[in-house]
Order: structure tokens, then sequence, then C-alpha cells
């Protein structure tokens, strides 16, 4: 099984964010290839972070899972998501409303993009 590991270092952060970038109505993810080694070689080097404009904790964190579970979703599925690049996923305040089934394959298709 895939665990999810995030970026611990703001150096971390600044790398993944200079490369490539795939923006929708509902979260932005940024990916580099991997520039350091996860824990262990079955992990995905992914964050999720959100903004404190979106709302307060609740709305922050609900996004957060909302996103997660997608990943985790895509990850069942072979090929769907690159496990040699880094990742970074940006939620955004449209993400709360929306049902996760409209999102799982805007997301799928974000992550294909940012193969090629």
């Amino acid at each position: 099984m895939v665990k999810l590991e995030s970026l611990k270092k703001s150096n971390q952060f600044r790398k993944a964010l200079k490369e490539k970038k795939v923006h929708t109505d509902y979260f932005s993810i940024f990916a580099a290839k991997n520039f350091f080694e996860a824990n262990h070689k079955t992990n995905l080097l992914i964050s999720f972070v959100m903004k404190k404009k979106i709302g307060n904790a609740v709305k922050r964190n609900k996004i957060r899972r909302k996103l997660k579970a997608i990943v985790q979703k895509l990850l069942k599925k072979r090929g769907a998501i690159n496990k040699d690049y880094t990742y970074i996923v940006f939620g955004k305040s449209n993400a709360y409303a929306q049902k996760q089934n409209v999102l799982l394959p805007l997301m799928e298709k974000s992550f294909s993009k940012l193969k090629k």
C-alpha cells in the first residue's frame, strides 16, 4: 500500500513550486521530479496546503480530507499518479461545496497533464 508522505522543509516547497503546474477552479497542483528520497520506496511525496483566507479550520480541514481521499482513490488506479514526482496540492474554497465524484475526474485529468 502506498502511503502519503508530506514535505517538511521550506526549500522542498520552493523547489516543487518552480516546476510544472496545473490549475482548476477547485485546486492547483504543482509537481517536480523527486529531488530527495522518500522514507520508503512505496511512499508518495505529496503535501496538501490551504490558505487561511479560505475559511475557518473546519472548512480547510474538510477540503484537505476530501482532496486526500481522492488522491488515495487515484493511487489504487494503476498509472494515475506518477510516484517519481513530488506534488503540492493547493485547495481552493470552491472544493468545499463540490461533491467528491465531481472532483475525482478533474484531479485525474490534472495528474495526467502533469505526466506529459
